[in-house]
């Protein structure tokens, strides 16, 4: 009977798992949703145990969907930047602070203003910012003094992730390249980043190999329907294995993830930041590493839009998102020339400053909330433009290959394909990162020896190609004038903020 290899894919707002027929390709497809909270301004929190109780319900679907049969392995990605304690039995003392939890303002500026985020940065890969690890261990140092005394453990939601599972506490390379705490050169905990977050190397887990296979507990396996000791391969974070899943791993083929926020990275055999402060650089595995920027506020604007501009819109509708893009495509693109820098929530790339607000621009009197829900939408593909154009500066991006549930939307297609000007490919929408985290799996167990191989398997014979996404150069033409309009205000701000200055236009 032929193998399924299953793809558990653990985000901010939900876990996907895809199992994957090794011998037919089919593919079956469980999503389970949780909430974040928000219990004070900056913060944003979760509950470690419902994720892993989603995570264990989307694995029990795919395996009763298998009909018996054999899992050859359990591959991991989950949402990187996340924090929190636990004591020394291993149970959470705080909830989940995700990535989105900008409460550490105060500490990234301060290394900023010392001139310690910019080595920091040479250093680790990761800019300083709110949503690293690195500073929210500094934040619980200076306003949380009992729990960080009583905490035994610092870990991410990857670790804690593998915990629930395999019953090890353990980092993989990726995940924990995303902390802020990594050597670059070295893949091991940095003591200078350690010792700027005053924590100890003995309070961190062990960083494995992304390819390290572990095995299912008894718990769980029973209660998935699996056979204990089912290999668990420990995989990598999530923004690299979106990369990997698009089959964006060559040069100059760029991978492009879009949910609730966005990323567009390029693959290298090595570390690589580009010039300034705009990029990150995390691992995949030790021998493979994406270089790219991050938004914050990516389909989650369409959230805000909805409860903002259009309560009765969401209150009527099954779909909310879809009625309210659908509004959206009803007015012209470029939304008669209103623009929105949509800084709703502490923005990263390009300048990588919390401070920075978002703001309406050109807005007058015939303008509807069809309009503003459109620039926001706009908005966002610009910043993502504003990162393709840092990439640019490093390797040419000859190609898009973009995944994430925003782009089920047509207009988001439209819109992010002509606003890059590249051929755009999606591939899967919402499935490419769980895609990635089972090609990984298939490297791990020795069946594939290569990326490119392992996405063949998973493809299987006559699979469909990517989708391209077709543009008038009228709608390219009209985006191009609004990058060009919004590059000088993004300089303005960021100058205000004392970063440099950096043109956007082509």
């Amino acid at each position: 009977m032929p193998s399924t290899i299953v793809g558990l894919d653990v985000g901010t707002t939900g876990v996907k798992a895809v199992a994957i027929d090794l011998g037919t390709a089919r593919r079956h497809v469980a999503i389970r949703g949780y909430p974040v909270d928000q219990p004070a301004p900056r913060w944003q929190t979760q509950d470690p145990d419902v994720i892993g109780a989603a995570a264990q319900a989307a694995l029990a679907e795919c395996v009763a969907a298998g009909g018996g049969t054999e899992v050859a392995a359990i591959s991991l990605s989950a949402a990187m930047h996340g924090l929190m304690a636990l004591d020394a039995d291993l149970r959470p003392l705080t909830p989940l602070l995700t990535w989105a939890d900008t409460r550490a303002v105060d500490e990234a500026r301060a290394l900023r203003d010392s001139g310690q985020a910019a080595e920091l940065h040479s250093l680790t890969g990761v800019p300083v910012h709110p949503m690293s690890p690195l500073t929210k261990l500094m934040w619980f140092a200076r306003h949380e003094p009992e729990i960080w005394t009583a905490a035994r453990w610092w870990v991410g939601l990857k670790d804690y992730l593998i915990y629930r599972l395999t019953g090890t506490l353990a980092t993989e390379l990726s995940s924990a390249s995303g902390t802020g705490l990594v050597e670059m050169a070295t893949c091991t905990w940095s003591r200078q980043a350690l010792d700027i977050a005053g924590v100890s190397i003995d309070r961190l887990p062990e960083i494995l190999s992304p390819t390290t296979v572990l095995e299912l507990t008894p718990g769980v396996a029973s209660e998935v329907g699996l056979p204990s000791g089912t290999p668990v391969v420990v995989g990598a974070a999530d923004g690299p294995l979106g990369n990997l899943g698009t089959g964006a791993i060559t040069p100059g083929v760029a991978g492009l993830t879009l949910g609730s926020s966005g990323a567009l990275r390029l693959a290298f055999d090595r570390p690589r930041l580009g010039a300034g402060r705009a990029l990150f650089c995390y691992a995949l595995t030790e021998t493979l590493w994406v270089t790219g920027g991050a938004i914050s506020n990516g389909g989650n604007v369409v959230g805000w839009a909805g409860r903002a501009l259009a309560p009765d819109l969401v209150a009527a509708s099954t779909d909310p998102d879809a009625a309210l893009l659908e509004l959206a495509a009803s007015v012209p693109a470029g939304a008669d020339g209103l623009a929105m820098v949509p800084y709703l929530i502490a923005e990263r790339a390009p300048h990588w400053d919390p401070d920075l607000p978002g703001a309406y621009l050109g807005l007058r009197d015939h303008h509807t909330r069809a309009h503003l829900i459109r620039a926001a939408v706009e908005g966002v593909c610009t910043q993502m433009r504003f990162i393709l154009d840092r990439l640019d500066a490093m390797v040419f991006v000859e190609s898009v290959r973009a995944t994430g549930g925003a782009f089920r939307s047509q207009l988001w297609r439209d819109v992010m394909a002509a606003t890059l000007d590249r051929p755009f490919y999606v591939v899967d929408e919402a499935e490419g990162t769980a895609l990635g985290a089972a090609a990984l799996g298939l490297i791990a167990l020795g069946t594939a020896a290569s990326p490119a191989e392992a996405l063949a398997q998973l493809a299987g014979n006559g699979a469909p190609a990517p989708a391209p996404v077709a543009v008038s150069r009228d709608l390219v033409a009209t985006y191009a004038g609004l990058r060009n309009s919004l590059a000088p205000l993004i300089d303005d701000l960021g100058a205000v903020a004392g970063l440099p200055r950096h043109s956007t236009a082509r």
